[in-house]
């Protein structure tokens, strides 16, 4: 049995943890992870959700066979692990995570690879790993703190709290929370808003995201028009800048466009 799946419907590919009750995250779960990833990036698809089954969206990774692996298994297993979700995070797409219920460890990591997540009231979010000896492994802390800063995600780490969606939110971890009995259905109002945008304009934005990310401001001013000049020679843009134009000109409102993502 599959332990997670992608769908497409239309403009928008979805993929689902369901390996229940916890949607722990093992080798199976990331092999089809990363064939989900490889599908989309075959697919039309012009924005990505990923969601769970279940009550939880995860309680992190299934430790059950790490007490007895040597350390060089461990390493080339989280090492897999890590390439994987590093092109999760690369899709040239936006991606947004839908969260519910206890969303710990290598779910949490999961979640913070989306550009966003939306949150149900009750969701929670926490490393576990202090109480393990261990470390955020797949990148954890330090993504946690690129979105909170240093000290919040310090704490976090080293605390294991249970930490609430609404104060995720407060320090730009989650963008929105919204009502449990309407996560998915906000979740996919907005991936369906987000598919009509312009899709090759989104990946430059992540791309120059990354390069500040990596580099810092200097880094991103290097990398910017190298990413952003291309899309002037996209059949977005020259509809998009000769409607503007064309309003201007005739006094009206600027027309709001239906992008075709090419």
């Amino acid at each position: 049995m599959a332990h997670l799946t992608v769908h497409f419907d239309d403009r928008i590919a979805t993929i689902v943890l369901n390996r229940p009750p916890q949607n722990r995250i093992d080798d199976q779960m990331i092999d089809e992870l990363a064939a989900a990833v490889t599908a989309i990036e075959r697919s039309d698809a012009r924005v990505v959700v990923v969601r769970s089954e279940g009550k939880d969206f995860s309680f992190g990774g299934d430790i059950m066979a790490w007490p007895d692996a040597d350390v060089r298994e461990l390493r080339a297993r989280f090492e897999y692990y890590l390439s994987v979700f590093n092109r999760f995070e690369r899709l040239a797409l936006p991606v947004i995570a839908a969260v519910q219920g206890l969303c710990f460890g290598g779910g949490f990591e999961l979640a913070l690879r989306a550009d966003m997540i939306f949150a149900a009231e009750s969701a929670t979010f926490g490393h576990p790993e202090q109480s393990l000896g261990i470390v955020t492994i797949l990148g954890g802390i330090y993504r946690a703190a690129e979105r909170a800063g240093r000290s919040r995600a310090a704490e976090w780490a080293m605390t294991s709290e249970k930490v609430p969606a609404a104060t995720m939110a407060h320090f730009g971890i989650v963008n929105r929370v919204v009502a449990d009995d309407s996560l998915l259905q906000e979740t996919l109002a907005f991936a369906e808003k987000v598919a009509g945008g312009p899709t090759r304009a989104y990946a430059a934005h992540k791309a120059l995201l990354r390069a500040w990310a990596v580099g810092g401001v200097s880094a991103a001013d290097e990398a910017m028009f190298d990413i952003a000049m291309p899309l002037f020679e996209t059949d977005d843009v020259r509809r998009g800048l000769r409607s503007a134009v064309d309003a201007l000109n005739a006094g009206r409102p600027r027309p709001v466009l239906e992008f075709k993502g090419r």
